[in-house]
């Protein structure tokens, strides 16, 4: 009975954090796991056929994501939607950390596109890049609301 009380406790922003962290996770793995499988018969990974498996699991996760949103929101309570000052600032501490991970794959990825290295990693880095920010943007945002956070 107390995990419900919890959950009924947890602020409509945090569980977007949630479901956007594990869709993240989620769908970088089933993306993992299918090109790994394409690889398994020894041919290198730069020749695996990649781009439409990635297209769809990036789609998969905004589709996904969109959805469970609003199942959330029709589930809540009327003022649920509502975003106060302290919602407003953990979700641009959450931001700031996350938007690091696209600048670091960006940099990655063009360092990599003027060495000429094959395009399948430069996707790939590009896609690392995109989960790393969801992922680790969504993991400070909930970090935030459980335990708080100090702006500078």
């Amino acid at each position: 009975m107390s995990d419900l009380l919890y959950i009924s406790q947890v602020t409509h922003e945090e569980k977007r954090a949630w479901i956007i962290a594990v869709l993240a996770i989620g769908t970088y793995a089933a993306y993992l796991a299918v090109i790994l499988a394409r690889a398994a018969d020894n041919t290198p990974l730069a020749e695996v056929s990649y781009a439409s498996t990635l297209l769809w699991t990036v789609g998969i996760s905004i589709a996904a994501s969109i959805v469970l949103s609003i199942a959330v929101s029709i589930g809540a309570p009327k003022d649920a939607g509502r975003r106060d000052q302290r919602d407003r600032e953990i979700h641009g501490f959450g931001e700031y950390i996350g938007q690091s991970f696209v600048v670091l794959g960006g940099v990655a990825a063009l360092g990599m596109a003027l060495a000429d290295v094959d395009q399948f990693w430069i996707a790939n880095v590009l896609y690392a890049g995109f989960t790393l920010s969801a992922s680790v943007g969504c993991a400070a945002k909930i970090a935030a609301y459980r335990w708080g956070f100090q702006l500078w």
